[in-house]
C-alpha cells in the first residue's frame, strides 16, 4: 500500500522554516511532497504576529477546501490563537503546538479531531542535518522571549526564553558543514537571549561555531540593542561574522519606546549603531508605525532620528492590534491610512540609505548564490545586499568574490 503524501505549507519567520524542516525529518509513515496538488494531507505551520498573518492562513485554508479537499492540520503560532476556533468550525482535522512536532506521524494518524497545544516550556532536541533545496542552513538556537513589549503576542504563544543545548547545536552544524553547507543563520524567537540561564552567551556560541571546519559565514536573526554586550563587540572584527547585523529598535522616538515598553533608549541606540557602522557593517532594524500614541509630532521626531542613524535595511510593519496585549487598549489610536503612509515614508528613507551605502563601498563582494531564474543567479553579499549575476555556468551554492559589478537601484548586478 502506498503511503499518503504530506505537503508542508510554512508561513512566517525562519524559526517556522526550521520547525517545518524538523517535521519533514521526523515523518516515517508518510511521504513528503513538494507538489501541493497531489497531497492527501496538508500541514500548515502558521504565524500570528499580525492580523495579516492570520488572514493569510484563513484564506489558504479556504483555497485548499475549494481545490483539493486534502486533510488539514494546523501547527505554529496560530495554533495557540486561532486553532480552537478553526477546529470548532470543522475547518481543520487537528491542531498541535510546536512541542509536538517530533510526534508528527502519530498526530497525522489521529482519527478524531483534536486540539493539543503542547508545552510552552519545551526545548527542541531535534537535529536537522539537511535543508531541502537550500544553500544556507537555519539553526534554531533558542525559543521564547522574556521581553514584554506592549504590542506583542509572541511570548504568549512561544513561551519564555529558553536555550538549546550548545553541544547539540555544534553537533548539528558539524553535520551540516560535512554536507556542504558554509553559511549558517542562527534563529529563534529572541536570539540575543541565548545562554542567559545556562551560563553561556551568544558570542561564546558563535566563537565555537566559527571553529567548526567548513563554516564560512555566520548570520544572525534579530538581536536587541542591550544584547550587544562588550563580549559581543569583541567579535565584530571576526572574518566569519556577516558584515550585517539586524538590531531591533521598533521605534526612534523616546516617548514611543516608553509606550511600547521597550528596553532600548534612542541615545544609546545611536552610539551603538555608529560604533558598529564604523567597522563597515550594514545595519538593519525592525520598526512599527502607527502604534497607539504616535502623534504627528512624535513621528516627525522619529524620522529625524532615523535620518541620523546609519541604517541600510528595514523590516517594518504598520501596527496590528493583538487582543490581550497592553497596546490593544491604548489611546489614541492612529488611523490605518496614516500608519501606512508613515511606513512608506520610512521605507523610502532606508532604501535611499541602502543605495548610498552600496555606492560608498569600494571592495569585493563575498556572495553565496542561492537561486536561479531564467539564467540569472541570485545571491546575497556580506552586507546582506542582493546581487543578480548573469552567467553561463551553473552557480547555485557557489561562493563568489566579485569586484566588478554595477550598482542598480534595487540590487547590484554582475556578469561573469
Amino acid at each position: 500500500m502506498s503511503k499518503q503524501k504530506v505537503y508542508f505549507k510554512t508561513f512566517g519567520c525562519r524559526t517556522n522554516l526550521y520547525d517545518s524542516q524538523v517535521m519533514v525529518g521526523a515523518l516515517k509513515d508518510y511521504d513528503v511532497t513538494e507538489n501541493e496538488s497531489e497531497a492527501d494531507v496538508i500541514v500548515i505551520n502558521s504565524c500570528t504576529v499580525t492580523n495579516g498573518a492570520d488572514t493569510h492562513v484563513r484564506s489558504y485554508i479556504s483555497q485548499v477546501e475549494k481545490d483539493s479537499g486534502a486533510k488539514i492540520f494546523l501547527t505554529g503560532c496560530g495554533a495557540h490563537t486561532k486553532g480552537e476556533s478553526l477546529l470548532k468550525q470543522g475547518r481543520v482535522s487537528g491542531v498541535f503546538g510546536q512541542s509536538e512536532k517530533l510526534k508528527i506521524d502519530s498526530m497525522l494518524a489521529r482519527e478524531e479531531p483534536f486540539y493539543d497545544p503542547g508545552d510552552l516550556n519545551h526545548i527542541d532536541e531535534a537535529v536537522v542535518d539537511d535543508f531541502v533545496g537550500k544553500s544556507r542552513a537555519f539553526i534554531k538556537i533558542q525559543e521564547g522571549c522574556d521581553f514584554r513589549c506592549s504590542y506583542c503576542i509572541i511570548p504568549y504563544v512561544r513561551g519564555d526564553a529558553r536555550s538549546m543545548d550548545e553541544n547539540k547545536i555544534i553537533e548539528q552544524i558539524t553535520r551540516l558543514a560535512l554536507n556542504g553547507f558554509g553559511e549558517f543563520i542562527l534563529t529563534g524567537t529572541n536570539v540575543g537571549s541565548y545562554g542567559q540561564k545556562t551560563d553561556t552567551s551568544l558570542a561564546k556560541l558563535m566563537k565555537r561555531i566559527s571553529q567548526v571546519r567548513g563554516v564560512r559565514r555566520i548570520r544572525l536573526g534579530s538581536v536587541e540593542p542591550i544584547q550587544i554586550t562588550d563580549e559581543f563587540k569583541e567579535i565584530l572584527d571576526e572574518p566569519w561574522l556577516e558584515k550585517h547585523l539586524h538590531i531591533a529598535l521598533q521605534h526612534t522616538s523616546p516617548q514611543m519606546l516608553k509606550n511600547m515598553n521597550r528596553r532600548n533608549v534612542y541615545k544609546r541606540d545611536k552610539e551603538l549603531f555608529e560604533l558598529i557602522a564604523s567597522k563597515g557593517f550594514a545595519l538593519g532594524t525592525d520598526f512599527i508605525t502607527g502604534h497607539p500614541g504616535e502623534s504627528e509630532e512624535l513621528w516627525r521626531e522619529a524620522m529625524q532620528n532615523v535620518a541620523n542613524l546609519p541604517l541600510t535595511h528595514l523590516h517594518a510593519f504598520t501596527y496590528s492590534k493583538r487582543d490581550g496585549t497592553p497596546s490593544a487598549t491604548m489611546k489614541p489610536e492612529v488611523n490605518g491610512k496614516v500608519a501606512k503612509e508613515r511606513l512608506h515614508e520610512l521605507e523610502a528613507a532606508i532604501k535611499a540609505k541602502n543605495l548610498d551605502f552600496r555606492k560608498a563601498f569600494h571592495g569585493e563582494l563575498e556572495v553565496l548564490i542561492e537561486s536561479e531564474k531564467d539564467g540569472k543567479y541570485v545571491g546575497y553579499d556580506q552586507h546582506f545586499n542582493k546581487i543578480i549575476v548573469e552567467s553561463d555556468e551553473d552557480l547555485i551554492g557557489n561562493w563568489l568574490n566579485i569586484d566588478n559589478y554595477e550598482i542598480k537601484e534595487e540590487f547590484n548586478y554582475a556578469r561573469i
